[in-house]
């Protein structure tokens, strides 16, 4: 990319984190609104139609939206060769495949969480995990009441890389969904005589706003893939099966 604007179609973009991307962008430098569509269109975003018109004066799209909805968003940006940045959770087997797909053709970004420190965190559970064989591992996770699935994205990714780090089972998920909490997850490493708590807590959803046009800034000078926050971080990925 040159050094003008990146101009970015927000999907989603009348939920709580749509509304906090579009915030994000018109608050900061180096991003331009490209326009946004939902559902529930509103003021400054369209029905969910407009999307291939507002695909075509867009550099990248920022999906917070439904697994199924992301699909169609991802294989409409594979065809345009335009990037695609997805924070969306929930995914099937299925669904997860057709983002793979669209990889094949267009630069695709995903995870379940758009904040930089708590995919760090990621690297370190699954570090954790491998060294301390002997401990036993509980993953708990806090949301406001609004949030539609349960375990998060964020909690499965931690469980689906201490299992790879041990070649075993993923520990267990405690999820509370409660009030306007933004995002709580903690990792707990209980031994002998001793624990480890790896705890992440998130202020504001500007934390992942910012982080996921800190992706969508990057994915966008990239070529077809199918990439994460742990290749933008230059981190060794563990194996994992689903998104």
């Amino acid at each position: 990319m040159t050094n003008r604007s990146l101009r970015v179609l927000v999907t989603g973009a009348a939920g709580r984190m749509g509304r906090a991307v579009r915030a994000e962008i018109e608050a900061g430098e180096g991003f331009s609104y490209a326009g946004g569509v939902d559902s529930a269109p509103c003021a400054g975003v369209e029905p969910a139609r407009a999307f291939g018109r507002l695909l075509a004066r867009a550099d990248a799209v920022v999906d917070f939206s439904s697994p199924e909805a992301a699909c169609g968003y991802a294989a409409a940006c594979a065809r345009a060769g335009k990037p695609f940045i997805t924070g969306t959770t929930g995914f099937t087997a299925a669904q997860a495949a057709a983002l793979e797909r669209a990889a094949r053709r267009a630069p695709v970004f995903v995870s379940p969480n758009m904040s930089p420190a708590v995919n760090l965190t990621f690297a370190l559970a699954a570090q954790a995990a491998g060294r301390l064989r002997d401990f036993d591992i509980h993953i708990s996770e806090a949301h406001h009441s609004a949030k539609r699935d349960a375990p998060s994205g964020t909690a499965l990714r931690y469980a689906e890389y201490i299992a790879a780090a041990r070649a075993g089972a993923p520990p267990p998920i405690t999820s509370v969904r409660a009030g306007d909490i933004v995002g709580d997850h903690t990792v707990l490493f209980a031994g002998p005589h001793e624990r480890i708590e790896l705890t992440h807590r998130a202020h504001s959803r500007a934390v992942f706003a910012a982080g996921a046009l800190k992706a969508a800034a990057w994915t966008a000078g990239r070529g077809p893939g199918f990439y994460c926050y742990f290749d933008l971080l230059g981190l060794k990925v563990p194996a994992t099966e689903n998104l």
